[in-house]
């Protein structure tokens, strides 16, 4: 399955293009939450109960969750994503798309009946319906009165949330038979910590710990993570810089020719007629975005880095 991030395998595709290569095919923050200088415990010790604590405190803190007992720390979201279907007795899968393929990978390759469906009025009567939301590639938004009441296991994949108002998250009131994911990594610009959290009711919590094991997440990550979560400045002015920046983006792609069709703070969706061509010229000038097998005309667009970035891409597109 094709993802955003192989920037390896783009530069073999491109071998005369200038580097550095500027990667704007993930929706990750180009400008990283800065990592102080670890413990050297957290490296040479296993994780403790203690650490993975503090963790859990302050990723409840920062997403509105009440009680620690509902929330679990995961290697990632994605390890989430893969452990769901196992934990879930076979099942009538709905899956609101277009969205992060990975959803319909997981659950097809543990034997569930899955089926893509366009929007959550249509996925009445699974037995379980996933929604990304804000979605992954369109940034569509559904209101929390979009989820409840509905039968069955709902899925809600917040991934991309973490810069919105907290009231566009299920975290802090939680509908029944719900399971919310959040990733760590996108907002924060960490994605290589792989850190994640699920949240549920507590039984449903406690599969999830059960399966996931001990040590499930490092110790740095814990560190790191419990730090990150706790800076409300260090966000709230990433927010304000990303929506800039967004802007910014919209203006050069809308300069040359492309429709923005959706996105989030941290990735534009944008539709082009030739949207193969203008990958490929982008890619000779050393600038990686994601293209989508299924959506030939959709080119997704994360945030430059910097005014050095932002003035390569620019460039490109003249």
């Amino acid at each position: 399955m094709a993802h955003g991030g192989d920037v390896s395998e783009v530069r073999r595709r491109y071998p005369d293009a200038p580097e550095p290569w500027i990667d704007l095919s993930t929706g990750i923050n180009p400008v990283p939450y800065p990592v102080a200088p670890l413990p050297t415990e957290v490296w040479s010790r296993l994780p403790t109960r203690q650490q993975e604590h503090a963790l859990l405190e302050a990723a409840a803190l920062r997403y509105g969750v009440r009680d620690l007992a509902t929330i679990a720390a995961a290697p990632g979201t994605q390890a989430l994503i893969q452990l769901l279907p196992r934990i879930v007795p076979k099942s009538r899968v709905a899956i609101v798309g277009p969205t992060y393929d990975e959803h319909e990978t997981c659950w097809v390759r543990q034997g569930h009946e899955v089926g893509v469906v366009a929007s959550i009025d249509q996925a009445a009567g699974a037995d379980v319906v996933i929604v990304v939301n804000p979605n992954n590639p369109t940034g569509l938004l559904l209101p929390p009165s979009a989820f409840r009441p509905k039968d069955g296991l709902l899925v809600v994949d917040e991934a991309f949330v973490d810069l919105l108002p907290r009231d566009a998250s299920l975290a802090a009131d939680l509908p029944a038979n719900t399971i919310v994911l959040r990733s760590f990594g996108k907002a924060y610009g960490l994605a290589g910590v792989r850190l994640g959290f699920a949240i549920a009711d507590k039984p449903v919590v406690d599969r999830i710990r059960d399966e996931l094991g001990p040590w499930a997440v490092s110790g740095p990550a814990l560190e790191i993570g419990r730090r990150a979560l706790a800076d409300s400045a260090w966000l709230e002015a990433a927010a304000a810089r990303l929506a800039d920046d967004r802007r910014k983006l919209d203006s050069f792609l809308v300069s040359a020719g492309c429709e923005i069709v959706g996105g989030t703070p941290l990735f534009c969706l944008a539709r082009h007629p030739d949207a193969a061509g203008l990958a490929d010229r982008l890619g000779r000038q050393g600038i990686h975005v994601r293209r989508f097998a299924r959506n030939p005309q959709w080119l997704r667009f994360g945030l430059p880095a910097n005014a050095t970035e932002f003035n390569r891409v620019q460039a490109a597109f003249v």
